[in-house]
């Protein structure tokens, strides 16, 4: 009877015990209200922006293409595959944690022979049993364990969040790079073409006697000149090329095939909706992790606090001896044992506490991490909203610089033709439309990979894929 009320005490001891160290409760922080005072480029911000704005974010771009490469890269990059194998590391890590809650049992079977020296008998032992041992949580030591190890299981959640926004950011500015690639080539091409021609309507008029040797060789340099572009815009396409397919996880040169074929660089949506900063942050899985790490730092200080406490262990065991097999089975070979065991680590030089201190260390340090990851947050949209305004200004200038340019080369052309004009009007106005055409392509370029940019800055993407 006795035995029983011990055991009802000590039980008692450990459901009512409390769990040293500090509870986690949410930081507060100070964000702004809006990201500026005057949105421009068609970013409208909105308190009741719906997530679906920016949940499938590339299918504003309106490319089946760079679509199917985004679905593709999520399901085979090897980045995303290794966050899912952390990911998976931390899910074990935590029942490992979640099972020292329960007794630990072990099982035993032996038989043993054996002859002394100076004995002409051997002698036999059969013994079979189960010892059980549990360490009873009194001051909460494996209950922060477990609370730590469930925060870096969020955590790790969060970090396959954030690789996937980064891939899907990556994925889309490399296959704009390639068409911004393209179109620069296409318009390369397309000069070459028409200096060809000016440079054989030079040759003939040169040979005919109508015009001296100067305009010819400046012609010819001029087309020269455009041919040598032709082959680092070339290079420049298979780097994308090999670079998205290594996005996919596969061999550099798998999507040679496939993306050949020209075409446009994306067009921008007319509005771009995007919430205010406080939704923006909820959204971010980098700060959402970043988070999870300051909850799992603020546990670890618990758990290094009941290092400091007593540890209360129970132990028993269960089973059958005997030095005759035939009298194994029978009631009185049974045997059991019960006992408990109070260890404290009284005397350890001040190791404990400074344990404690180094924990609640990185206590601090998580929190200024977090706090640092929602500075740098904030940040990043906003230079992303102004980037993507303000190089669409300078596309639109650029587009109507390359229009008068193309006027006025055609003006040139024809008066030169006509005899009015020195070939030099033609030269400057050629180069000038050439080099006005290359800036107008990178810039239209510029402006898709600001707008991902700012997609990837509100935390978008993640939200299409599950993950658990």
């Amino acid at each position: 009877m006795k035995m029983y009320l011990y055991l009802l005490f000590l039980i008692f001891i450990v459901v009512c015990g409390c769990a040293v160290g500090p509870e986690y409760k949410p930081a507060k922080t100070k964000l702004p209200e809006k990201w500026y005072p005057k949105m421009e480029g068609g970013v409208v911000t909105s308190k009741d922006v719906k997530i679906k704005e920016i949940v499938t974010w590339w299918q504003k771009l309106k490319d089946p293409e760079l679509s199917k490469l985004i679905d593709r890269a999520v399901k085979g990059n090897l980045n995303v595959k290794e966050a899912l194998a952390r990911l998976k590391e931390e899910r074990a890590l935590r029942k490992m944690e979640k099972s020292r809650l329960f007794p630990y049992l072990d099982s035993n079977v032996s038989i043993t022979k054996e002859k002394m020296g100076g004995m002409e008998k051997t002698s036999e032992r059969f013994s079979m049993g189960i010892d059980a041992s549990w360490e009873a949580d009194i001051f909460g030591g494996i209950r922060r364990s477990i609370q730590e190890a469930e925060a870096r299981l969020e955590a790790a959640k969060e970090d396959l969040r954030d690789v996937i926004v980064s891939l899907l950011a990556e994925v889309a500015i490399n296959y704009v790079e390639l068409r911004t690639y393209q179109a620069r080539l296409e318009a390369v091409r397309s000069n070459a073409e028409a200096q060809d021609e000016i440079y054989r309507l030079n040759l003939s008029r040169y040979r005919a006697g109508l015009i001296d040797e100067l305009a010819v060789q400046q012609s010819r340099y001029v087309l020269e000149n455009t041919r040598s572009q032709i082959p680092p815009l070339q290079e420049g396409i298979e780097r994308a090329k090999n670079r998205l397919s290594v996005l996919l996880g596969k061999n550099p040169g798998v999507l040679d095939n496939e993306l050949k074929s020209m075409r446009p660089i994306p067009v921008p949506p007319v509005k771009v909706v995007i919430g205010i900063p406080a939704n923006t942050l909820r959204n971010r899985p980098d700060i959402r992790r970043a988070e999870m790490d300051l909850v799992a730092a603020t546990y670890a200080v618990g758990k290094a606090k009941a290092e400091l406490y007593p540890k209360l262990d129970l132990s028993g065991s269960i089973g059958l001896e005997s030095l005759s097999h035939g009298d194994f089975l029978k009631w009185a070979s049974r045997t059991w044992s019960f006992g408990a065991n109070i260890g404290w680590k009284i005397f350890h030089a001040g190791e404990l506490r400074q344990n404690v201190k180094v924990y609640t260390a990185r206590q601090e340090q998580a929190f200024l991490a977090y706090q640092n990851a929602i500075l740098k947050a904030l940040e990043e949209v906003r230079n992303a909203i102004i980037a993507y305004a303000k190089e669409q200004k300078r596309c639109y200038s650029l587009q109507q610089a390359v229009n008068a340019a193309r006027k006025t080369y055609e003006l040139a052309l024809d008066r030169y033709k006509a005899g009015l004009v020195d070939f030099t009007d033609v030269l400057d106005a050629e180069r000038a439309l050439q080099s006005l055409q290359d800036q107008l392509s990178i810039s239209k370029g510029a402006v898709i990979t600001n707008l991902i940019r700012l997609y990837k800055a509100l935390g978008g993407g993640w939200q299409a894929w599950k993950v658990s």
